[in-house]
């Protein structure tokens, strides 16, 4: 299965597309417990939702959760390194790099931290860009692996 997470109109072939409203293939709340069990997603593509999701941890154990050992998370994300995670309202999660280091196996802010933050995944990241894009907005590009 290959989830696209937030899809609104931008809807991909092949894929189960889903969102909070219509036109969706399947309407999920995703600030609550996801609705897929584990280990049962190959690929996840998360274009411009994560910032929309109030909860950091719940959102990448979630991701985690579901994703196959070795599936993918693909997310594209305006950073805190330009003006374009504050300029949304509805952006209610902020997001850089940096942010992964916290998620990333054998990372040592992973390692210390994640007992007491509540982490319970853990990713590789495959690669990472960051590019300006319309608005002087800086996006980071980031594909994560599932660890498990």
């Amino acid at each position: 299965m290959k989830l696209n997470l937030g899809c609104s109109t931008a809807r991909l072939a092949g894929w189960t597309n889903v969102d909070i409203v219509p036109p969706a293939d399947q309407i999920a709340d995703l600030r609550n417990p996801w609705p897929w069990p584990d280990s049962s997603v190959d690929q996840i593509a998360a274009k411009d939702i994560i910032e929309h999701l109030p909860d950091r941890l719940h959102t990448m154990n979630e991701a985690w959760r579901v994703l196959k050992r070795g599936g993918t998370l693909d997310i594209a994300v305006p950073t805190t390194d330009g003006p374009g995670a504050w300029q949304d309202p509805g952006h209610v999660s902020f997001w850089n790099r940096n942010s992964f280091m916290y998620f990333e196996h054998l990372n040592p802010h992973l390692t210390r931290f994640a007992p007491a933050n509540g982490v319970r995944c853990a990713f590789s990241i495959v690669s990472w860009h960051q590019k300006i894009v319309m608005d002087k907005v800086t996006k980071l590009y980031i594909v994560l692996k599932a660890v498990k």
